[in-house]
């Protein structure tokens, strides 16, 4: 028996539908690089981008996108914040909250403004984080049962209270191959002391940095544990959130990351894979300079591929072969243009890294405010359309032949 005691007891969940059971297969083929029925499609919405995709379209209050498209995968997540306990409110009003999190961070959530603001953390020495006290991994609310946590509560919306996990997994699991996931080192740092002790700490104390990083991902690594543990089987895949670059480069030297951020990742891959899970990794900006090692750790795919930070997915692919899905890789720019002409191209354009298999259609970021519902509606028609197999892209038709083999 594991963490959690799990004998003798119905998941709850409801059958699966046909239609789900071939949105798997079709996410299976292609993250083997196999070419399905068609090219998969999904992405991550901000709550803007649906109110405003539900008013131009005329759509019922309760319209989302992953239902209305029927879309092929979807990632859910769980309470990480390093400390399991309620919000504090240090300040609200009509227009504005501040919060402390499980983080220690102190955010301010403006609500008419998408993303909040960091102000102050904590964890404002490197001494304290070099002793940070972490509550269990497998304390059985953070999987179980409702509460505030600051993945799914503080972001370009508001929530208290989210719903239990395992009740969302459960929810989902009819319609969608649903992903668990969690943060690796670069993503809780952002949160718990920010991106200036982050970079500051790495430069004036490294080995000790890197030896607290160490210790942080070792709890990533067993929140991913008792994650997988507690969904018991109910999971398709494993998401791992990490931003670690930026338009131009890495924010640090790849060597340092190799030593001290890798191994999590590693870890948390080979968990995934032990359980039969597919990996798809996230991580923002220009990574190419560790681009090599996501291949050589064994991640299956890698999103979200920002055009603007020059990740371009048919030239990736020229370049790396079949050796990484791409899962994502559309210019959000392009999008938010909302000129037919130039999305037909731009969309046209990226389905030749699908050739083969190895792509799943998405955004190079996330769906915001700024890209019209009836944009939306036409790259997903676009995508279904263009996107089957074997594919006709007509004009846009590229040769991708390289030196570059296949998947090992």
């Amino acid at each position: 028996m594991g963490m959690f005691d799990t004998s003798g007891k119905s998941d709850g969940s409801q059958p699966r539908k046909p239609g789900t059971l071939k949105k798997l297969e079709r996410m299976k083929k292609t993250l083997n690089h196999q070419e399905p029925d068609r090219v998969p499609i999904s992405d991550f919405f901000w709550g803007s981008f649906t109110e405003r995709w539900r008013r131009e379209l005329d759509l019922p209050q309760d319209a989302n996108p992953y239902y209305y498209y029927d879309l092929d995968w979807i990632a859910t997540v769980t309470n990480s914040d390093p400390h399991i306990r309620s919000f504090e409110t240090i300040k609200e009003t009509q227009n504005e909250v501040i919060v402390k999190t499980g983080f220690g961070g102190i955010l301010r959530k403006k609500f008419d403004t998408p993303m909040p603001e960091f102000m102050d953390w904590e964890t404002d020495t490197i001494e304290k984080f070099e002793n940070f006290e972490y509550d269990d991994p497998a304390d059985r609310r953070r999987y179980f049962e409702a509460g505030d946590n600051q993945i799914a509560g503080v972001g370009d919306g508001f929530e208290r209270n989210s719903p239990p996990w395992i009740e969302t997994v459960k929810s989902l699991r009819p319609d969608f191959p649903v992903y668990g996931s969690m943060l690796e080192c670069s993503e809780f740092l952002t949160r718990m002391i920010g991106q200036e002790n982050t970079l500051l700490w790495i430069g004036l104390y490294p080995d000790r940095m890197g030896k607290a990083i160490e210790r942080l991902g070792q709890f990533a690594l067993d929140c991913a544990k008792a994650e997988i543990e507690a969904a018991d089987g109910l999971l398709d895949g494993f998401v791992i959130w990490g931003d670690v670059a930026y338009k131009k480069a890495m924010f640090f030297s790849p060597e340092y990351w190799r030593r001290y951020y890798k191994p999590c990742v590693k870890a948390m891959t080979e968990l995934a894979h032990e359980n039969g899970l597919p990996v798809i990794y996230h991580g923002c900006g220009n990574v190419r300079q560790i681009f090599g090692d996501f291949i050589e750790i064994g991640i299956d795919g890698y999103n979200p591929l920002e055009v603007k930070a020059g990740m371009d997915v048919v030239e990736l692919r020229r370049q790396y072969g079949h050796k990484m899905t791409f899962c994502g890789g559309s210019d959000i720019q392009v999008w938010e243009t909302a000129d037919k002409e130039k999305i037909r191209r731009e969309v046209l354009y990226r389905l030749n890294a699908a050739k083969g298999g190895g792509m799943i259609f998405q955004s190079d970021h996330s769906v915001a405010s700024n890209v019209p519902g009836a944009t939306y509606d036409y790259i997903v028609n676009l995508v279904r359309q263009y996107g089957k197999y074997p594919l006709q892209l007509g004009e846009f038709d590229l040769d991708l032949r390289s030196s570059a083999k296949g998947k090992d």
